[in-house]
Order: C-alpha cells, then sequence, then structure tokens
C-alpha cells in the first residue's frame, strides 16, 4: 500500500444501522470506508480493488460469510475479520479455518474493533493475488487473465507480457525493458519475438475498451482504447 493512500476498509453487513456505526468509528481514524449488504455487492467491489480489511458478517441475505471467504481467499491479500452473533465454537473455528484472520462476536465495542482493525494493518500483509483492470483480472499464481469473468487463455509469455503492461498502466516500455522482465535477459535477442507477442494480445483483447499502443522507437503501451 502507498504511503499516502488511506488503508481501504470494506464492511460487509446486512444490518444497516450497525454498517453505519462501525463506519462512523472508523472513518475518524483516516481509514476509507466502503459498505456492502450482500454478498452480490461485495463481489461488485472487489472487482474496483483489494481493500486492506473486510469486516465479514457470516449470515448474509444472499448466502455465507464463510462461504465468501473460501471464494475470495486465494484472490485477495486482505485480512478477513469476521462479525457475527453465532456464539458457537466450531463456527468460529469453521471461520478460521475457510481463511478468516479473526473473530468478533456481536454485541462487541468499538473500541475492540479499532483496535482489532489496526492490528490486522500492522501485520505484514502477504503478495497481491489478482490484479484489476477495468473488466481485466489477472490472476497471478494462476497465471490467467479474465475479461468480465471470460478466460482470455493465454500462454505463458503472453500472460507475462500482459501483466507487465497492465501493472504499468499508461506508461510506455521498451521492447527491451519488456524483453528483460519477461524472459530474463538483458540483451534483446529476439525482436520479432515481443512483436508477435504483443500482436497475439491485442488481438485477444479486442473489444475491451483497452488496448497496447505502439509508440514508434519507444515501445508499448497498455491503454483505454
Amino acid at each position: 500500500m502507498d504511503g499516502n493512500e488511506r488503508p481501504l476498509i470494506l464492511i460487509v453487513e446486512d444490518d444497516k444501522r450497525l454498517s453505519l456505526i462501525n463506519c462512523k468509528a472508523l472513518e475518524p481514524e483516516g481509514y476509507e470506508v466502503k459498505t456492502a449488504f450482500t454478498l452480490r455487492e461485495a463481489r461488485f467491489l472487489l472487482e474496483d480493488g483489494d481493500p486492506d480489511v473486510i469486516l465479514l458478517d457470516i449470515k448474509l441475505p444472499d448466502g455465507s460469510g464463510l462461504d465468501f471467504c473460501r471464494e475470495i481467499r486465494q484472490r485477495t491479500s486482505a485480512s478477513i475479520i469476521f462479525l457475527t452473533s453465532v456464539m458457537e465454537s466450531e463456527c468460529e473455528l469453521e471461520g478460521l479455518v475457510s481463511g478468516g484472520d479473526d473473530y468478533l462476536r456481536k454485541p462487541y465495542g468499538i473500541d475492540l474493533l479499532r483496535a482489532r482493525v489496526k492490528k490486522s494493518l500492522q501485520k505484514e500483509r502477504k503478495a497481491p493475488q489478482f490484479i484489476t483492470r477495468g473488466p481485466f483480472t489477472l490472476y497471478i499464481v494462476a497465471a490467467q487473465a479474465f475479461v468480465n469473468g471470460e478466460d482470455l487463455l493465454l500462454t505463458q509469455k503472453e500472460f507475462a507480457v500482459l501483466l507487465l503492461l497492465t501493472q504499468n498502466e499508461g506508461k510506455i516500455l521498451s521492447a527491451e525493458y519488456i524483453y528483460e522482465n519477461v524472459c530474463g535477459y538483458t540483451t534483446l535477442s529476439d525482436k520479432n519475438a515481443i512483436q508477435m507477442t504483443i500482436s497475439r494480445l491485442r488481438s485477444k483483447i479486442e473489444n475491451t475498451g483497452y488496448t497496447i499502443a505502439t509508440y514508434r522507437r519507444k515501445g508499448y503501451a497498455f491503454e483505454k482504447a
């Protein structure tokens, strides 16, 4: 997280009154807070980027927070704190096994909530598991790229080039720089290989609202079409 950015907290809670109380408790601490009242809304917000902490209720109108945690655990590096009125210890254990980092039973004190969020933010964060750019979602470990949920079926080299370009959206990267970062060589020995890979990627991302622009004698840039 950039030192100039406020930590982002996502609250997934169907009790609107409690959600508002949590927002009012956390925003004065310098956090940016977003709220979702359903899992569907939470999925939509996660497409915009990875929050730092997710406060996740277990019982939601359109599903279980436990199942949702399992669903997103490999795609987000956020700390997940369960907020629930469920009292059974087995449920607490299941929450931690499903990928949760902490657990708060309702009713909880506001000071305790703030302390747990602060503690979660102080933990060393894992490397990002995915990045999003517009309709694109790139899963780094799996080396797969999707547009609006549809697999682009990229080769490993195509994925590596697309990942590098999207991570540097709007910046012109030279063919030499791309070759060095993708292939690990400091000298560009096969200029055509990069050109061909870029050409294949362009055809696969047509009509997505993005393109890979060519800047003569400078390089390539991933940008809005």
